[in-house]
């Protein structure tokens, strides 16, 4: 695969990859306090959202293949790895504060006594992935987009010999 797909692969995926936690980002401040009832309701749309997370895997093997693909690009290389860095982040907090909420309530289908706790947890670990997630797709397409310069080595111009008038 060449260099110009995975360019494009990398800014697509990650920017895929925010589309959830940025959804959640934006629904806070008006599912944060929902009683009871009307928070397991409104929890329910979720179901079937796992198939965007496949974005999130994806998108760090991009940037990290992008790293490798511009390594010689020193300030490239630096960017692509900061943005897998950051996904890996994502995942990494996911894995320890949404999912156990995710499991604890059965996808928000089990009501638990400390199910506002589970909430807090599941909507500031999504926020904090929407942040973090927005983070990794700026480097990711500044990395793509550099184009590093190259240095031109200045070479003496050819004389000029103008023939000579009889």
């Amino acid at each position: 695969m060449g260099l110009t797909a995975i360019r494009f692969l990398a800014v697509v995926l990650t920017g895929l990859a925010l589309v959830a936690p940025g959804a959640h980002f934006l629904e806070l401040a008006n599912k944060i306090s929902l009683p009871e009832e009307q928070y397991f309701v409104v929890q329910a749309i979720y179901r079937g959202w796992w198939i965007v997370g496949i974005a999130l895997p994806l998108a760090l093997v991009t940037n990290l293949v992008l790293a490798i693909m511009i390594r010689q690009d020193r300030l490239g290389f630096r960017l692509a790895i900061v943005g897998a860095a950051l996904i890996g982040l994502n995942l990494t907090i996911f894995s320890f504060w949404t999912y156990p909420a995710n499991a604890f309530t059965e996808n928000w289908s089990v009501r638990p006594d400390n199910w506002e706790i589970l909430r807090r947890q599941w909507e500031y670990s999504h926020a904090i992935n929407a942040i973090v997630t927005f983070f990794a797709f700026c480097f990711a397409t500044i990395a793509a987009l550099r184009v590093p310069s190259r240095r031109v080595e200045h070479t003496r111009a050819p004389e000029l010999r103008v023939p000579e008038l009889q």
